[in-house]
């Protein structure tokens, strides 16, 4: 076969010394370019290869931008984050050099179309230039779209000709070449590791083929950025906000890949799978611009498809969070050579042609903005000058958030909305509203009255009613229940609203010194942080398993159920250490440690009551490798190891049998769906031992299988209604639970529950439905009755739902398993549930 190579593309610019011929890959040439300043540096030039003869790697990406934006004044780079890796997030702003001139000018006048847009009028509209994010390559392992963001950076930089100098001159693009470096920096390792470069084989057997796990589509902690636009939990979807607020562009592409024998998808997608809060303009606008997707491809005879497979229902993706903030998100899919090149059904798949492929639709989206160029500054526009009408549509003004049982997740949620430009304040009086009673200084308001309004809507609103009964994504992801808040409605916001928060403190420590003993409530969000700090110095710690009083300054107060008892007396660390680790617990942690002056209660038992346990300090695994979600995995990781500093081995679960578990205290399961009976054998054996052995999601459905507690799941019966070919799959996707929130009754008596009140949102992925294990275990949290909050599930799965066991609690031998049938650390931002699995942790082999 032919080399698919960019030699071609960049063949003349050395023969010139102004301009280079203008053929590009496969014989493509952009429309309306004559060619190219031969003073910019050719791909090929700086990294000693032509784009798509093999996968840059992370650091080769920005050393081309730099080099680029040193030698054109078309192009500006900047640094916007790091990533846990360390490496560089950049964006380069490619616009004309008399944009470049004035372009806070034009930065600021382009916020006025969301800020103040009953100000800007459509003559103003008719001189502004469009502001496009060019976005490759969030999941990196589907890697031609940063190739052909080198290639557009380029393009844009020498090209000379009508068509590029008339992007330059009326738009400001904005390329991010890589959302995720550190997933990328996996990838291309592999890919390039196990190629020989004088034979490369389509052999898709080979290892070149086939990456390891966990793969290089997550981030470093194995989570998939785009899911995380709208939680923005992650450094890198954090400061690629700060880019996205900072313009608030028009339009949005969104580079991806997909099975290798796919065409090209760019969207609308499926119609009937658009959330309800997009405008239908946006839907217009976006098959509008598809037709010059259409028109390019053509040309080049590569076959595409629309409107089908993928949707723009979940906010939280890369081309579906513009559509909530008055631009057009498009997601673009190129069929997949992952390797240097493979076969197909279609033939031979090269990656330089995956490469081509986004390239072109770069460009084509480029010229679809400026054909409408006015419409999509119109509809940026209207859709905020609409944003007073929202709370109509609701039928309230607002919503009020409770701050005072769990004020560091109150706190991170206010963080997380300010991310995206919304506006929360105090509360100013006293309101009743969601069924409870908030107070001043113990909530938040935040009014539909700005200009974020339907963003606000579409991140708080509960929804149980569907057009379409499938989903590519989750079904619900409403914010206060994920951060484990009780709040409501308001009606009336008429002097409710206090003063802008700004950077909120979640801090509630004090420096007071004890005489005696030191206790920490539970329930705190950074607790655990806290407590681990104090074991990993040689604190022993006590876990409170009843409710007590006792005199603090002089006045009596009540403590909840897992309270922890820190002994100012200690056999092996001395008084003054004590002090001086607790202060710096509530200093770092920002939490809540009492002194206090005796052991005697005058409520309860006393603090050194043998109803108390003394906690030994964990030692954590998580169970990875083939066979396990990466997602899960990572988020049982990030959640110990990044926010709460606990340090966590990832051990593979092929070859436990071979491994030293009784180094671990506890194993944490997500995701597992086998292993080798030798294993699990000795899985089992150790929790036997004394183990602690906990299982999440679909982990929990192994455990019940595989003997390590005994629980009977509930079989839907199968159905023998004929049904036809063509419905099949959408039939039995309609059964399928995607990703909804359920509430749940939780025994706050039992260590797993402590800390919690006693219903509890939880956020759901799969159709597991465990009857309840008494009297073998403890049913600790069972669903409601009426058990959905928000997202869709069938009315015959809600129906079994129903009562079943969320979390149950078992001894097995000298050891403890604890299963939970929902993902309690979903993608890092379901704070409201982090503490059940932190629960399971420090407290498993307590109860």
């Amino acid at each position: 076969m032919p080399r698919l190579l960019l030699s071609l593309f960049f063949a003349g610019c050395l023969a010139s010394p102004v301009f280079a011929q203008t053929p590009l890959i496969d014989g493509y040439a952009a429309p309306g370019t004559t060619g190219y300043d031969a003073s910019i540096p050719t791909p090929e030039e700086v990294l000693g290869y032509a784009i798509g003869e093999r996968h840059t790697r992370p650091h080769e990406v920005v050393r081309y931008f730099e080099v680029v934006a040193e030698a054109s004044d078309r192009v500006v780079l900047a640094q916007h984050g790091t990533t846990y890796g360390r490496r560089p997030l950049i964006h380069a702003t490619v616009t004309s050099s008399g944009n470049h001139a004035r372009l806070e000018v034009i930065r600021q006048a382009n916020l006025r179309l969301s800020e103040s847009p009953n100000g800007v009028s459509d003559g103003e509209i008719s001189a502004m230039p469009a502001i496009v994010y060019l976005a490759y390559s969030v999941h990196g392992n589907e890697a031609s779209g940063t190739e052909a963001a080198l290639l557009t950076l380029y393009h844009l930089a020498a090209g000379q000709g009508p068509a590029v100098e008339h992007v330059l001159d009326n738009a400001v693009v904005i390329i991010d070449p890589m959302l995720n470096p550190d997933g990328r920096d996996r990838f291309t390792n592999w890919a390039n590791s196990y190629r020989s470069p004088a034979a490369p084989t389509l052999d898709t057997q080979d290892r070149e083929h086939n990456e390891a796990w966990p793969g290089g589509r997550t981030n470093h902690y194995f989570f998939d950025l785009n899911r995380d636009w709208l939680p923005a939990q992650f450094p890198e979807s954090r400061s690629r906000l700060e880019v996205f607020h900072n313009w608030r562009p028009q339009f949005v592409a969104d580079f991806h890949e997909m099975g290798a024998e796919a065409t090209y998808f760019f969207q609308p997608g499926i119609p009937s799978r658009t959330n309800p809060n997009t405008p239908e303009q946006n839907q217009i606008l976006a098959g509008a611009i598809a037709e010059h997707h259409a028109e390019a491809f053509d040309a080049v005879g590569q076959l595409y498809y629309s409107e089908e497979s993928f949707d723009d229902f979940y906010y939280g993706k890369g081309s579906t969070y513009p559509d909530v903030n008055g631009a057009v998100g498009v997601l673009f899919e190129q069929a997949s050579s992952r390797a240097l090149q493979r076969t197909t059904s279609y033939g031979s798949l090269h990656y330089a042609t995956t490469v081509r492929n986004q390239f072109i639709a770069s460009l084509s989206s480029l010229e679809g903005v400026l054909a409408n160029r006015e419409a999509l500054l119109r509809f940026q526009r209207d859709t905020y000058r609409d944003a007073p009408n929202v709370a109509g549509r609701v039928g309230a003004q607002g919503y009020v958030v409770a701050m005072d049982r769990y004020p560091q997740r109150a706190a991170e949620l206010v963080r997380t909305l300010q991310r995206h430009r919304i506006q929360v304040y105090e509360l100013a009086r006293p309101v009743q509203a969601g069924g409870r009673r908030f107070e001043p200084g113990k909530a938040f308001v935040v009014p539909f009255d700005q200009p974020q309004a339907q963003l606000i809507k579409a991140m708080f609103e509960e929804v149980t009613t569907f057009e379409d009964s499938l989903f590519y994504d989750v079904s619900a992801w409403t914010f206060p229940y994920a951060f484990g808040l009780q709040y409501g409605a308001v009606s009336r916001m008429g002097g409710l609203r206090g003063g802008m928060l700004g950077n909120v403190s979640s801090g509630r420590g004090n420096d007071r010194q004890a005489a005696y003993a030191y206790l920490m409530p539970w329930g705190h969000y950074f607790a655990p942080r806290a407590l681990y700090r104090l074991q990993r110095a040689g604190i022993v710690a006590r876990l409170s398993f009843e409710a007590f009083e006792t005199t603090v300054a002089g006045a009596r107060r009540s403590f909840e159920r897992g309270t922890i008892v820190i002994p100012v007396q200690q056999a092996e660390v001395d008084r003054e250490t004590v002090h001086q680790l607790v202060n710096e617990a509530r200093e770092a942690d920002g939490i809540e440690i009492v002194a206090v002056s005796g052991g005697l209660t005058p409520g309860g038992p006393d603090l050194g009551s043998r109803s108390a346990a003394t906690l030994e300090k964990p030692s954590v695994a998580v169970l990875s490798g083939p066979g396990t979600s990466s997602y899960r995995v990572g988020e049982a990781w990030h959640l110990l190891s990044e926010r709460m500093q606990i340090p966590v081995s990832l051990i593979d679960k092929d070859g436990l049998a071979q491994l030293d578990l009784d180094r671990y205290t506890t194993i944490v399961a997500g995701g597992l769906s086998e292993m080798e009976e030798a294993d699990q054998e000795a899985l089992l054996e150790w929790v036997r031992d004394g183990g602690t052995f906990i299982a999440t999601g679909q982990a929990a459905g192994w455990a019940s299988e595989n003997g390590f507690l005994e629980a009977e799941q509930d079989e839907l019966e199968p159905d023998s209604t004929r049904i036809p070919y063509a419905d099949q799959d959408e039939t039995a996707g309609a059964q399928q639970i995607s990703g909804a929130i359920f509430e749940i009754d939780l025994d706050t008596t039992h260590p797993l529950g402590f800390g919690h009140p006693n219903r509890v949102a939880v956020f759901k992925t799969n159709t597991l439905f465990f009857e309840s294990i008494t009297p073998t275990g403890n049913d600790v949290g069972v669903y409601t009755d009426e058990p959905l909050l928000s997202g869709y599930i069938s009315g015959e799965n809600l129906e079994r739902l129903a009562g079943k066991s969320a979390i149950m609690a078992a001894e097995q031998g000298d050891g403890h398993v604890v299963v939970m049938d929902f993902e309690p650390t979903f993608r890092a931002f379901w704070y409201g549930t982090d503490g059940l699995l932190l629960n399971a942790v420090f407290f498993g082999g307590a109860f």
